[in-house]
């Protein structure tokens, strides 16, 4: 009988054990549920990560076009085939325009997409820069962005006159020459408060104001200047509205302008972000943001599109500050529009764009077909990451949901079809892979540098069968027809001309990838 008692004993605790075993396996698939967000994702991590080398290494040759780009006298120069060119840019009027990067494969200064570039690169140094830090390519990246500022601050000698663009692109585009070889001449061009021009002084506002954060914590005297800068920058284009592509007509063969007031709302969203002085948040979500914010209509993020990248931007303070954001309903339909851009970029979404490739790229354009889909992986990163460390568990896209994980392998997808998995079996990232094009349209990169060469005798080297005798390490090139074919021609600059925009959007789009890790709360 104590035996037949003693069995029913444990029988008992057995049935207990189980119990206890169901309610804990129930507790962790509910903590799981709750802290991984579904769909696989890890839990928000703390410190980058070890470095995936394949992302690693691409963000090294990414920053590297920076430095063939590169105007002025140059320093600690690591790209063989470059010198000092341009030393006399803005000497007419007294101004050192020396520095800067050139836009392309020409030589020509257009201050538009340059203060572009420097917000994007600086606001991937403030989301990434633990990351970049981890790849060793933090410094690299600063070095970069204060090489553009540096010019941009010179371009800026008043508060009401901002020099827009060194070089006449008629002149320029009449010769195939080397920089450091350029005899032309390189006119300027400025905006002022008698010929405004609002969307380019605005990008150089937000360019500053990014910067100044970037800088702020190792060197605050010129974080300071930079926010003046932007300051005044902001005013004068608020104050003085008008576009610059109708009081310049000139600019519109390159760099046409569609509107300015993207670019007043991204300026001031970056003054909040640099100040926290509410004037700039209320611009953005007052009367302002009812006539340019668009809401509830997605676009494209570019050089001349900056409604996406300002609906990220702002959903930043609905994840993070929500004592700012409970009452605004403004700051609600900026999230609400960036999610209507999330939820477009993932492919199975019920609202997925059909502009991609049979092979998933986005493909807005035949001409620099790649800024379109990696400016779009770059703030799908973001997205996902401000979900990540926000704890958000979920974006709904109308009737489906999905998690930050869906947006990360959407930006996989891009980056990895950049990097070689792409029906044509190459990198669009020169320098990276065993294959990538050889015929890079970048004038610098395809004369030999022991050629005389000056501006009317350099074309056999734009004719020439040859590969380019120098690798314009880091270029990302156009990228591919819709049908996803390459013709890799030096004359085919549709396609073989990298922009050192595109540059800013793949470093920002790798420095995302190369590790895990959370992003800051507060860019202050």
């Amino acid at each position: 009988m104590r035996k037949e008692k003693k069995s029913g004993g444990c029988f008992g605790w057995f049935i207990v054990l189980v119990i206890l075993g169901v309610v804990a396996l129930a507790l962790g698939l509910t903590l799981r549920k709750k802290f991984h967000h579904g769909g696989g994702d890890a839990p928000v991590p703390g410190p980058p990560g070890a470095v995936t080398k394949k992302y690693g290494d691409a963000l090294k040759i990414a920053l590297q076009f920076f430095d063939v780009q590169k105007s002025g006298k140059l320093v600690d120069n690591e790209i063989p085939w470059r010198g000092d060119s341009a030393l006399q840019d803005g000497k007419e009027a007294n101004v050192d325009l020396s520095k800067g990067m050139y836009d392309a494969g020409d030589h020509m200064k257009f201050g538009f997409p340059m203060a572009y570039t420097a917000t994007v690169l600086a606001w991937a140094i403030l989301e990434y820069g633990d990351q970049m830090n981890a790849a060793n390519q933090l410094e690299p990246a600063k070095d970069s962005l204060k090489w553009i500022t540096d010019y941009l601050v010179n371009a800026h000698p008043e508060p009401n006159v901002l020099y827009i663009q060194v070089g006449d692109p008629d002149v320029d585009h009449k010769c195939w020459d080397r920089p450091e070889d350029m005899s032309e001449k390189r006119p300027l061009i400025q905006v002022n408060a008698s010929t405004p021009g609002t969307e380019v002084a605005a990008e150089t506002a937000a360019a500053m104001a990014s910067a100044s954060l970037v800088f702020k914590s190792t060197d605050s005297t010129y974080s300071s200047l930079l926010l003046k800068h932007a300051k005044e920058l902001f005013t004068f284009a608020n104050e003085h509205q008008g576009s610059y592509s109708q009081n310049i007509p000139q600019v519109q063969t390159y760099y046409n302008s569609t509107g300015y007031g993207d670019e007043l709302l991204w300026a001031a969203s970056w003054l909040y972000h640099a100040t926290r002085d509410h004037t700039y948040l209320d611009y953005v979500t007052g009367s302002n943001g009812e006539t340019y914010a668009n809401w509830g209509s997605p676009t494209w993020f570019s050089w001349d599109d900056k409604l996406p990248g300002i609906q990220v931007l702002l959903s930043r303070v609905s994840f993070f500050d929500s004592k700012v954001a409970m009452n605004s309903e403004s700051l609600k339909k900026y999230r609400k529009t960036a999610e209507a851009v999330m939820c477009g970029l993932l492919p199975k979404s019920p609202t997925a764009t059909l502009s991609r490739t049979r092979n998933g790229l986005i493909w807005i354009s035949d001409w620099n077909a790649l800024q379109h889909p990696i400016a779009s992986a770059f703030l799908a990163v973001i997205y996902s990451d401000y979900m990540l460390t926000s704890r958000t568990q979920k974006l709904h896209c109308d009737s489906d949901t999905f998690s930050a994980s869906d947006l990360r392998k959407f930006a996989i997808s891009q980056a990895n079809y950049v990097l070689g998995d792409n029906p044509m079996k190459m990198s669009y990232l020169v320098g990276y892979g065993d294959k990538y094009s050889q015929y890079v349209h970048h004038r610098g990169a395809s004369i030999p540098t022991d050629s005389n060469t000056n501006c009317s005798n350099g074309w056999r080297w734009l004719d020439s069968d040859e590969p380019n005798p120098n690798v314009a390490t880091g270029a990302l090139v156009g990228g591919p027809f819709l049908n996803e074919s390459y013709v890799d021609s030096r004359n085919n600059s549709m396609q073989t001309e990298p922009s050192t925009y595109n540059s800013a959007v793949i470093v920002g789009l790798l420095s995302g990838l190369v590790t895990t890790s959370s992003v800051v709360t507060s860019f202050m």
